[in-house]
């Protein structure tokens, strides 16, 4: 399977998995930018794709940004849709207390290639039952029970 990139500008960086077994590839900023505490930015990679028929493209975060620097991708997983041929921008949110700097070539999310699963969707009068049924949000407990 392959994934098409384009570079929409020369500095570009074309992503690569960083490792043989990696299943993110790593983004890279085009431009500097200052993230300030409490703000997002959009973060440009100039790179376009096409990506194989069927998949999408997740933008996750980088675990080191977010636990060194509590920069994260605002909308987790930003999603990529398979006729999407715009750049490739990541939304990046500063949740630390001081001002972050996005440098040129800094890796700055990950992009995972998924399969796509679309169904046929059904309006019906109501749903089947099960355990949980409607529970909503903490519906399960916050702490674990263990049987001795």
């Amino acid at each position: 399977m392959k994934l098409k990139i384009a570079k929409l500008v020369e500095s570009a960086i074309i992503p690569k998995y960083e490792h043989p077994n990696d299943s993110g590839l790593d983004l890279i900023s085009t431009e500097e930018s200052e993230i300030p505490s409490g703000e997002s930015k959009l973060v440009h990679t100039g790179i376009s794709i096409e990506l194989p028929q069927g998949t999408e493209a997740q933008i996750r975060p980088r675990s080191g940004l977010a636990l060194k620097h509590q920069i994260t991708v605002l909308n987790t997983p930003g999603t990529v849709d398979e006729g999407y041929r715009g750049e490739i921008g990541v939304i990046l949110i500063n949740h630390g207390k001081n001002s972050f700097k996005v440098t040129k070539g800094m890796k700055i999310a990950q992009m995972v290639i998924t399969p796509v699963i679309r169904v046929e969707v059904e309006e019906v009068d109501s749903l089947s039952k099960t355990s949980r049924g409607s529970g909503g949000f903490g519906s399960t407990g916050i702490s674990a029970k263990t049987s001795t």
